[in-house]
Parts: structure tokens; sequence; C-alpha cells
């Protein structure tokens, strides 16, 4: 049996496949060796994956975003001591992963737009080139912290209805001060942005609204995607995440406008990455 997982801040999706087939999924809390130490790893692992476990466990692919070349190695080995008779272990980036549930062993551009942003070119192996996301002060186009920031600069200088600003502020149970705190005073700022994505979905038929969200996915595909199309004209683009799927309409409409081609656009990585593993 295949153990495959889509690891993130916030949770990992797992599941035990064979020939293609999902025999168990599994939820367990997030986990990222960049920000946790090798006991929390172990201790998730044993608690809320192993105890849940129906089924001998024959190789691993593990894919989360802190799974950088320097980190890897750490989770391998905790998987490793976890996992003593499986066979190989592998631990990849969050973009291959995205890359590979979207193309499988095609080649294409592939989109990561959540509470965070990220793009690569992909050969149908590896990523081949990356334009830095920069992360949501200097750049993450695209992504739900930079919508969320046009937003509310959108609402409060008066380029949307004032009964919008009062009628989010309300729905957030927010004032003006309480959201300066949690942007300049509080942790996790890129996240509290992002939540306004949330709103926007619920008020989509407001036309001004709607040409936010796409000024938003323009910017993204401006300042990261033409870098691959230069180098790759003819090849589609494909993304995962929450942004790009709960505006998917407004994605696939806004990449024709920039002369791109979308041919896909999905949630979550893990069925994906389920049928790559069973054609390798």
């Amino acid at each position: 049996m295949k153990l495959i997982a889509d690891g993130g801040s916030t949770k990992t999706d797992w599941a035990v496949a064979e020939e293609g087939m999902v025999m168990q999924r599994i939820v367990t809390q997030g986990i990222n060796p960049f920000h946790q130490d090798e006991r929390l790893i172990a201790r998730i692992l044993s608690e809320e994956l192993i105890s849940q476990l129906a089924f001998p466990i024959d190789s691993i692919s593990f894919y989360g975003a802190g799974c950088t070349p320097e980190m890897s190695p750490k989770l391998q080995g905790v998987l490793r001591r976890m996992f003593p008779h499986a066979g190989e272990i592998g631990a990849f980036g969050d973009l291959l992963a995205a890359a590979r549930a979207v193309w499988g062993h095609k080649t294409g551009i592939v989109c990561i737009l959540g509470t965070g942003a990220n793009s690569g070119l992909y050969d149908g192996r590896e990523i081949v080139m990356n334009t830095p996301p920069l992360g949501y002060i200097l750049g993450d186009e695209g992504s739900g912290a930079a919508l969320g920031k046009s937003f509310l600069n959108a609402i409060f200088k008066g380029f949307l209805p004032a009964e919008m600003r009062d009628d989010y502020l309300d729905w957030a149970g927010l004032t003006y001060a309480d959201i300066i705190s949690k942007v300049y005073r509080e942790p996790l700022a890129n996240r509290f942005l992002a939540s306004a994505a949330r709103y926007i979905v619920l008020h989509l038929d407001n036309r001004a609204l709607r040409e936010l969200v796409k000024a938003n996915f323009r910017q993204f595909f401006r300042r990261n995607i033409v870098q691959y199309h230069r180098c790759s004209p003819t090849v589609s683009l494909g993304a995962v995440g929450s942004i790009a799927w709960h505006f998917r309409e407004l994605f696939s409409e806004t990449a024709r406008e920039e002369g791109y081609e979308p041919a896909k656009v999905i949630k979550s990585p893990i069925e994906g990455l389920v049928r790559f593993h069973a054609e390798l």
C-alpha cells in the first residue's frame, strides 16, 4: 500500500492507495518540518495517523510547504523511524504536489492560490522554473492575502460602496481599529487578510467586487506567469487552492483575457497525487 500525504500548516490529508484506488482517508493536524520539531511530528504521526491506519504501508510520499531541500531529510527521518518496514520514503514541496496533481506526467504551468501564492513551470517530472512569490508584503499577487488587502483598501478609501463597508464590518464583527490592530500588531496578518475572501465570494453579484477579484488575478499573471509564457508560449495553465477554486470562473476568465489557456482548476491535490503515483 502507498501512503500519500498533502501537508499544510492547518491540516494534512492522507490517502492509503493501491493501484490508484483510495482504500482509506485520514486527516491529521498540519505537519510542517520548518515549524515543528521531530518530537512533535512523531507525536502527530503516532496519535493521529498510525493509530487509525488499517493497512500495512509499503511506501510513503509526503508533500508539503515546509519540505525544502534543507528540511526534507528531517521529515524523512521521522517517517523512517515511525514506519520502519516501509520501502521508499520521499518528502517533496507543495508546488511539486500541485504540478503532479494537475498535470500528472504532462508539461504545464501550475499555480497555487490560497492564503499565499506560488507558481512554476513543470516539465512532467520536476519544477524547472519558479518565479519567487516574495510573500504577502512584497508579492503574493493573486493570493487571498493580496485580495483581502485590496478589498480593505477599497472599502475604507471609498472605491466600494459605504454600505458594503458597513455590511462587511458587521459580518466580520470588527471595527476599523480592530482591522488596523490585526494587520499591524497581531501575528498571522496574512491569514486575517485572506479571511476577507469568504465575504467577497458571497457578494460576487457586485460588479465592482468582481473587477477587484479579476484585478488581483491580473496582477498574478503579469507579475508571475508571464516569465513562463516567454519560455513556453504554448503550455496550458492549471491551478489549485481555495482562492483559485472558489473564484474559478473569474480566474479562468482573466486568464483568457491575458492570453493563457486555463486547462483545469482543482480544490485539493490529494486525488491527483494518488493518480500520479499509480502511474509510476
